[in-house]
């Protein structure tokens, strides 16, 4: 018995940093002035034409804080280039960057930021995915945050638009996996590198900062280069934050199960710096989040064993799950679903796993990447 309580023991913990998140991790500011021609949006684009439109649209709404929109095709096989030609024809703000072959040791949306960064002539960058959407006044708020944070990269972690039963039971376990267990608050007091946190769909750089980091040259191989720049951000002596971005930006990352499955695949296991890291994750979600939903079907076998510290792991899990749908807005649903949300997690991770460490490596919009053990979680993009 005395397994249960060592086994479920960290969960009280888990559950104090999941509230701090939601009681302190801040929002944006409401309101901020206008700085003509200050920022550069720049959007990469591949295979958006379901996307690209409406994010385009939402940039052009914004104040004169936003000079240009410059979007990069990174070599569409839809009809990206030909949205991407008829707002070029529209509005003046939006530029076309054109596209070059992709060199062999980096990875695809790496070269596109890069190449989209050249070309920029904002005092600051927002790097924006194409399934991105901003507010009304967005980017100005945004710029007012990083100012008066004195920060010089500032990332808006999105709100989740979901629509489909997938999106809905699914899409809510990437913000309970990061503030289940990342103190998002202690990255305002500290500026160790380990703290740094960015959601790569939308993040305002600083051009100067930009460049002296090395920009996204620095993390060239790195397929979840975000995360990785955030950290470097800060090993470097630049000042990042990420904050709650509701009402700032939204996103619909996926649609589909299968678009869910793809997306997180490819991240997964290469999110992991070292493979003793990933496989502690992969322990504890087994057997602190969904073990406690699976043990009361077979502990009936097991005589004189308490159902109750397996009922106080289910409340734990279930508080956290909840306390998430109210700072987020996540539908009760995925409460009711995390049992169904974690072993497809689960099972995502391990084909991540194992693909990456037969060789097969993991595919995205049409480009594979390969894992090597020489190179920790690096992946090189084989186009």
């Amino acid at each position: 018995m005395i397994w249960l309580f060592i086994l479920f023991s960290p969960l009280p913990l888990v559950l104090a940093v999941a509230l701090w998140n939601v009681v302190a991790w801040p929002k944006f500011t409401t309101t901020a002035p206008v700085r003509p021609g200050l920022v550069s949006v720049l959007i990469p684009a591949r295979n958006e034409e379901a996307n690209l439109a409406d994010c385009l649209e939402s940039v052009l709404r914004q104040d004169a804080t936003v000079g240009e929109a410059l979007v990069y095709d990174d070599h569409s096989t839809d009809a990206t280039p030909r949205i991407v030609a008829a707002y070029v024809a529209r509005d003046a703000r939006v530029r076309a960057i054109d596209p070059r072959p992709l060199p062999a040791d980096w990875c695809g949306k790496n070269f596109a930021c890069a190449r989209l960064a050249e070309e920029a002539r904002g005092a600051w960058m927002l790097f924006l995915d194409a399934d991105a959407r901003l507010a009304e006044g967005a980017v100005a708020r945004m710029v007012e945050e990083a100012r008066r944070r004195e920060v010089t990269l500032l990332s808006a972690w999105p709100s989740l638009t979901l629509m489909s039963f997938w999106e809905k039971a699914l899409m809510p376990m990437l913000n309970f996996v990061v503030f289940s267990l990342f103190p998002a608050p202690l990255s305002l007091l500290r500026d160790d590198a380990s703290l740094g946190l960015v959601h790569g769909a939308c993040i305002l750089v600083e051009r100067a900062c930009y460049q002296a980091v090395g920009g996204h040259a620095a993390v060239r191989d790195e397929i979840f280069e975000d995360q990785r720049l955030a950290h470097l951000w800060r090993e470097k002596g630049g000042r990042g934050l990420c904050l709650d971005g509701q009402g700032v930006v939204s996103v619909r990352m996926y649609s589909s199960l299968s678009g869910i499955w793809s997306g997180f695949q490819k991240n997964f296991f290469p999110a992991f710096r070292r493979e003793s890291s990933f496989w502690g994750f992969i322990m504890m979600h087994a057997g602190m989040f969904l073990a406690p939903f699976v043990m009361p079907f077979w502990i009936h076998a097991w005589p004189g064993w308490p159902m109750w510290p397996i009922l106080i792991a289910i409340a734990c899990a279930l508080a956290i799950r909840a306390l998430l749908v109210l700072r987020f807005g996540h539908p009760w649903l995925s409460v009711l679903l995390h049992p169904l949300a974690e072993a497809i997690l689960l099972a995502i991770g391990l084909s991540s796993w194992r693909r990456c460490k037969s060789g097969r490596g993991v595919d995205w919009k049409g480009r594979r990447y390969h894992y090597h053990e020489d190179r920790g979680s690096r992946i090189e993009d084989r186009g």
